[in-house]
This record gives C-alpha cells, structure tokens and sequence, in this order.
C-alpha cells in the first residue's frame, strides 16, 4: 500500500503561512484576496479551500463557506478534518444535530482530532445527553494524556499517511522502547499494510507491557480474528468479558467471537444483552442481523437489519445488508426513505456508500437499469476516493511472478515444499462462481470447506517485507534465497496454521481467490495441492464485482476500467501457469456448471482423485455456515437467470467491453 499522501495537486504558488497568520489574526478579507488569487489559477486547491472555509465561517458567510467544504469532500483525502470543520460551520448557525454528526463523522474517520471531541463533550453536555459527553471526554482526555508525537502518529494514520506515521513511531520507540500505546499504533500501521502477523506480535508485546489496556486487547481480539485464529480470538473475549462482563463494547467483541467460531445462538443472546444495555444501538441490531443470515436464519435476520433502520433511519449498513441477502425487496417505503436520506445534510461517507449500493440493488429489483446503475457508479466513486488502488503497480506485481516462476525454477524449488496433498485451493475473481464449487467440493464425505483463507497471503506478504529489508531481492525472487528447508517449513506452516478451521476429512478447501496470483508460492511449497481456477464470462464477471461492495480485499473492483484491467492480467497470469505446470490448474467455467452440472462434477471430483457422491449434485441442502456475498445462492438449486444478467446494463458496459477484448476473444 502506498502513503495516499503522494496524490499530487497541480503546482500553485501559496503562501499557507501568510495566509493562516492573516486568518490568526482577523484580517479575513485580506486571507480571502490572497486565496483569490491561488483560485483564479485552480478552484479546486484543497489547501486554499479549507482556509477559504474558516475565513467565510469567521465571517458568518456560510452560504459562502458550504461550497468550500463540499469541495473538500469530493476531492480531499483528510476527510477527518473537513466534517470537523462542517460541524464548525452547523454550529456556528445553531444547527446542533447536524454538528453532533458531523464532529461524530470527523472523530470516526480520524480519531486524532481534539477539537472535534472537545465540541462533542460540550454539544452533547448542552442537550442534556450526558451518556454521550462522558464517552467523548473519556476519548477527549486519553488523547490529552498521550504524548504529542503519538498523537501526530495517529493523526497520519489515519490521513492514509502510513510509511511516515510508521517511520516517525519507530523514532518514538526507540527512545522509548516499552511505551505499549506507541506498540499498538505500530500494529494498527502493520495491519493496515497487510502485515497481520507482525501487527499481531507488536499487540502481545503491547500486553504485556500494559496489561490493563482494553484497547489493546480489542485491537489484538480483532487482529486474531482477522488471521481466522479464531479459537485464540474466543479465549482472549472470554477474558476480556470475565473482567467487566456489564461492559457493552466487551459483550459485543464477545458476541462477535462466538459468531466466528459458529456458536450462532450464543452469539445472539450476548447480542441481545448488549441491546439491554444500549436499545437504541443501529450497529448491534445490525451484527446480530449478519449472525442471524449466516446461521441461514433469513426471516430473524431481516427483522434485526428493519429494527436497526428504525432506530437510525441513517445507518447505511442495515440498508445495505438488507440489499445483499439478494432475495429481499424493498418496498415503496423503503426506497422513499433511502432516497429521502439521500438528500439529508446528516450523510456520512460510509453511510453514503452502503446507501448508493444498497438503491442500485432496489432499482435493479424493479428492472430500472440505469438507474440502478447510476447508483452503483455512484457507490464505486466514493469507495475509490477512500482508495488508494494502483492499477498498475498491481499489473506490475503479476508479471513479476511470470518472470520469476518459470517451469524449471517451480520444478526444481517445489521438489523440497511439504508433500501434504491436503489443501484444493479455488482461485480467480470474486463473483465467479468459487462459492458454488466450494459448496459443491464440500458437499463431499472426504471434504472440508473452510474459508477464505488468509494464510497464503500472509506468507506471500511476509516474504515481500522480508525482501523489503534485503538489497536488491524481492518477493518472489526471494524464494530463491530459502533453503530447502525453509521452503518445507512455509508448506507446513500453512498447514498447521489452517488446521483449526477443518474437520476430520482428508481434503479441504481455501477458497480465497486471490491466491490466483500466488499459484507459482503454492506449487513451490505444497507441490501436490489442488488448484481450480473459477472463471466466469469476463463482462459478466467484472459487472457482477463491481456492483458487490466487498468488505476489503477487492479495491480493483471500484472502477470498470480497473477490473478490466485486472481481469486481464489474471488471465494473463494463468495462461502462464498453464504453460508451466500444464494440467496442474483445472479450470471450470461458471456457465459450464449451470448447463451440466452432472458432468462437471464429475470432472471435479476425478481431477481431486475423490470418487462420485450425488450429495455434490444436491449442494443446496448441505448446511453449513456460508460468509460470502452468494451464501442466499448456494442455499437454493442452481438457476441460469445470472448467467447473462449484465446484458441489462450492455448500453452503460460499453468502455468495459472494450477493455475486455482481448479475454473476451480467448474465453473458452
């Protein structure tokens, strides 16, 4: 991930120090006539916008002010700062409602902001909510007891600013070495990067220098859970809840624990006993709804997801959960009241986005295509602001590995990996059908399905900052650097680290499907693991991503020209590993399936080495927990009605299908 600060702005010359002396001072026309002259050049400097907004404010010119600030949220990445300066602006003309959500917007997106805690404490002081006041003072006076520099770490953090926050808390550390606060920003900073075992160490040392610190427990509970360890996630909850079991936010990493290890019901009633406590809470409503639909238990589920709308009309989450259980309609109410919040002032980001997706689903329900479309683009526009996605640095990655893993380097590296014949790995895109194999696979006596698993990728990431630290040698090149029994102990790693989440069957299943880049890793260190490739018709594929809002992982997904891209350089990359481990990738075509299953199956099933059991023909009725965005799908007998679905939105697909030409012509 790169730092989201080397977004460059077109070069003006401004004088910020000038300027924000005049402001300090009063003299707001003459700041103003100095910004004039950087607007005339460009009206969209982010710098003189924010400066230009104080000014009009100062001057109750807010008719002046809110253009300034609507600019700022289009194009800025320090969006912590701008709703902080909103909720400036609505209080500043009495509206305190809206400064409530815009300070509690600005504090969410960046945690660093004093000034947006203080106006909080004193806001809700002043309409009698001490409940709220006393939550914001106690984060107001954590951030007024940490040292300077760890604030400023923090407020980099979450400006997107990695590489500086990390290297300016490494300074921090060095003079102080045991300051646990400063271990579980480093972690925060690692997470974020991707490096999860790394964050995951930083915490346990966080602990153990600062026992007391709940926070660092969270962090550390989520990071586990985040790695699927989440047997060790279960442990550390039970712990956390034991020592104040009154404690809402402990009961609610609790619940969230036991849903993860599947104790559905458990999970529910500790749900419910936060609620107790918090009745009117959108978010709680809403992860007890997750739970309910994973369970498989629709109806229950539909219902918490309603009761979190009533109790916030402008919680986009529940809204958009409703949407993505793929069977639920909204009503004309329902679509009323989402367009009607569209327009409120009280929007956040995040409400916003999950609102745009969860409309482009209601209209596509109603056959109005393109204004199910508008606002899906909508929702990938605001979700690809908040990224920091490169699509060519990605391409750049990909043909690394063609460079690297050749036939005989992957023969000769491979001949020392861990021999276990264990995992079948399904890769590609999401929305290709890898769900369907999987539940097809794990619909097998001799099969477990799991997960998404993360492992791969972990190991993949860490062998990249282990080249990060070495001259010249990078990742995948690096593999040529381990020893024979370096290599073995990363296929074991895999394996022992993946235990937790099978059963007792010999094969089980990793459905992650990114691993689709790392197929060159997997055959170097488990040489005889099965690898299905779930492709999909390039256009109906990309369309059916881009209009999913994936929790995290798929940041190509939020612009039609970047999954094309993407698209392309996958099939790219895995005609390469056809032509170097040939007949070792067995691939299976979505529209393949819906046509026979029968014989597909069949094809599956040989190519694993596992013998024909109907149950795999009547996948549908194999219950177990799904978590991905199809989990409806694979609960019902297979339908062709997605198979061509795009084709309602082939007029708004044009520059996509253009793209896609070259994996157009070689589908087969």
């Amino acid at each position: 991930m790169d730092d989201k600060n080397n977004v460059t702005e077109p070069t003006i010359n401004i004088d910020a120090a000038s300027i924000q002396k005049k402001i300090a001072s009063g003299q707001f026309n003459q700041a103003l006539a100095e910004l004039q002259i950087v607007f005339d050049k460009d009206a969209s400097n982010l710098e003189a916008n924010y400066m230009a907004a104080v000014c009009y404010r100062y001057q109750n010119d807010y008719a002046q002010a809110q253009p300034c600030l609507n600019i700022l949220k289009e194009l800025s990445l320090d969006k912590g700062r701008v709703y902080q300066e909103q909720g400036h602006l609505y209080r500043a003309q009495g509206l305190v409602q809206l400064a409530l959500v815009a300070y509690q917007t600005a504090c969410q997106l960046n945690p660093a902001l004093i000034a947006g805690w203080k106006a909080q404490v004193e806001l809700f002081s002043s309409i009698g909510n001490s409940a709220a006041a006393k939550q914001a003072q106690m984060q107001l006076l954590r951030l007024q007891n940490l040292p300077k520099t760890l604030v400023a770490v923090m407020d980099l953090i979450e400006q997107g600013k990695l590489f500086k926050a990390e290297a300016l808390c490494k300074q921090f550390l060095q003079k102080l070495p045991t300051d646990a606060e400063a271990m579980r920003l480093l972690a925060d900073i690692a997470s974020r990067l991707g490096s999860m075992e790394e964050a995951e160490f930083l915490l346990a040392s966080a602990m153990e220098f600062n026992p007391d610190n709940a926070q660092i427990k969270i962090d550390h509970i989520n990071i586990l859970r985040r790695r699927q360890k989440f047997e060790m996630s279960m442990i550390a909850a039970e712990k956390l809840i034991n020592a104040d079991s009154g404690n809402p936010q402990f009961q609610s990493v609790y619940a969230i624990a036991k849903m993860q290890m599947g104790e559905y019901a458990e999970a529910i009633y500790h749900f419910d006993k936060v609620l107790d406590i918090l009745p009117d809470d959108a978010l709680t409503y809403t992860s007890k709804g997750h739970a309910l639909k994973t369970w498989g238990k629709n109806a229950e589920a539909i219902t918490s997801y309603q009761t979190a709308i009533q109790r916030n009309r402008s919680y986009g989450e529940a809204y958009y959960s409703l949407s993505n259980l793929k069977t639920y309609r909204f009503d004309d109410s329902e679509i009323e009241g989402m367009l009607d919040l569209e327009k409120s002032e009280a929007l956040t980001p995040n409400n916003e986005v999950y609102l745009y997706f969860a409309l482009g689903k209601a209209f596509e329900d109603r056959s109005d295509y393109d204004l199910s479309f508008t606002y899906y683009q909508k929702g990938n526009q605001v979700k690809k602001l908040q990224s920091s996605y490169d699509a060519e640095k990605m391409t750049e990655e990909l043909l690394s590995q063609r460079s690297f893993f050749n036939k005989d380097n992957i023969e000769r590296l491979g001949c020392d990996g861990y021999p276990d014949a264990a995992p079948i790995f399904i890769v590609g895109l999401p929305r290709a059908g890898s769900t369907l194999l999987e539940q097809i696979l794990s619909s097998h006596s001799q099969v477990d399905g799991t997960l998404e698993l993360p492992n791969m990728l972990s190991i993949a990431d860490k062998l990249r900052r282990k080249g990060r630290s070495k001259d010249g040698v990078s990742y995948p090149e690096l593999i040529e650097t381990l020893t024979s029994e370096e290599r073995y102990a990363l296929g074991k790693q895999y394996i022992d680290e993946t235990q937790i989440h099978r059963g007792d069957a010999p094969f089980f299943i990793d459905k992650m499907p990114n691993n689709f880049r790392h197929v060159g890793l997997i055959k170097t260190i488990l040489p005889n693991a099965k690898i299905i490739d779930a492709r999909r018709f390039p256009v109906a594929c990309c369309f059916s991503g881009f209009k999913q809002l994936f929790a995290e992982g798929q940041e190509f997904t939020y612009s039609l020209s970047d999954i094309a891209q993407y698209y392309n350089d996958y099939v790219t990359l895995m005609d390469h590993w056809d032509a170097v481990v040939p007949n070792d990738v067995l691939r299976v075509r979505y529209e393949d399936v819906t046509e026979d299953i029968e014989a597909q199956v069949t094809r599956i099933l040989d190519y694993c080495g596992l013998p024909f059991e109907s149950a795999c023909l009547d996948f549908h009725k194999t219950e177990r927990a799904v978590r991905t965005a199809s989990s409806e799908q694979v609960r019902q007998p297979l339908y062709k009605s997605g198979v061509d679905h795009w084709q309602k939105y082939e007029e708004h697909l044009q520059s996509l299908i253009t793209d896609l030409e070259p994996s157009i012509k070689a589908y087969h």
